[in-house]
């Protein structure tokens, strides 16, 4: 009887946890090119106005300019250290495309919340207000075009969502509005454009296209098997915050799908018991 009612609660685990496994989306494993903040396409560059301060490496096939006035971690221009970078970069383009969680094309993604995930926009996103992103796990979301943003938008994490978890897979370019806050990994099949004053907690990470910033504030982040990169000084005249803003429930989050569904498992495990003990005491 024991067994029974263990196997019972088993299945009813499984049925509970089952969807949200099914639908979870997977790290597509940056490799190395997850040791940089920032990454230009193949034979490009990456050019910087302003006194832009980046925490963590910068990397170009074809020149890094700007750098005085703005400030980065360890420069590799077209090195070893790049073109592996670059080629690892080309395998996660590639392993970001996943079964789709919800297509949103044609949607605002401005004033959703939503869990972790595979997010579908075939045409041009909308992304102004705020996005909520709620929950431990990947986030990816499929563009298939162009990425831009509203000026002043905004991707808030919350309730264990953490900036190494979110992926942005773009077929051609990304431009970052300004004063937008920007948060995940951008990949883009072309180049990106961060405008002035926009802020990245992520990395952006171009394919075949160049990168062009001005005064813009990006941080490598950490967690999902990358270490802090070191310490960067602001650059002279910096405007922007030394750190972006990550709130301390997220750090060593706990897996609250997880915890919920073994709950939901072993109350149903319970209400088996206590049922079974009825029928005993009626017989």
């Amino acid at each position: 009887m024991r067994r029974s009612l263990i196997s019972l609660g088993l299945v009813a685990l499984v049925l509970l946890i089952w969807p949200a496994i099914a639908l979870a989306a997977t790290d597509p494993g940056l490799g190395s090119a997850g040791n940089f903040a920032v990454l230009a396409g193949t034979g490009t560059s990456l050019t910087n106005t302003g006194p832009s301060w980046i925490t963590g490496a910068v990397g170009a096939a074809a020149g890094i300019t700007g750098f005085p006035p703005g400030t980065a971690g360890p420069q590799h221009n077209a090195d070893t250290t790049y073109n592996t970078a670059h080629t690892d970069l080309t395998t996660a383009f590639a392993n970001a495309v996943q079964p789709i969680t919800t297509d949103y094309t044609g949607v605002n993604l401005g004033g959703l919340t939503l869990g972790p995930g595979v997010y579908n926009q075939t045409t041009a996103p909308t992304l102004t207000g705020t996005l909520t992103l709620n929950g431990s796990g990947v986030y990816i979301f499929l563009i298939g075009s162009t990425l831009v943003t509203a000026n002043s938008a905004v991707i808030s994490l919350i309730g264990g969502a953490q900036p190494c978890q979110v992926f942005w897979r773009v077929v051609t370019s990304a431009t970052i509005a300004p004063s937008t806050s920007f948060v995940g990994t951008i990949m883009a099949g072309a180049g990106i454009q961060m405008q002035t004053g926009a802020t990245l907690f992520g990395r952006a990470l171009a394919e075949t296209a160049g990168i062009t910033l001005d005064t813009n504030r990006i941080i490598q982040p950490t967690g999902c098997g990358y270490a802090a990169p070191a310490y960067v000084a602001p650059p002279a005249g910096n405007i922007l915050p030394a750190t972006l803003g990550v709130p301390l429930e997220l750090i060593n989050e706990i897996p609250w799908l997880l915890v919920i569904a073994v709950g939901a498992g072993f109350g149903a495990t319970v209400m088996v018991v206590s049922n079974r003990r009825r029928r005993l005491r009626r017989a």
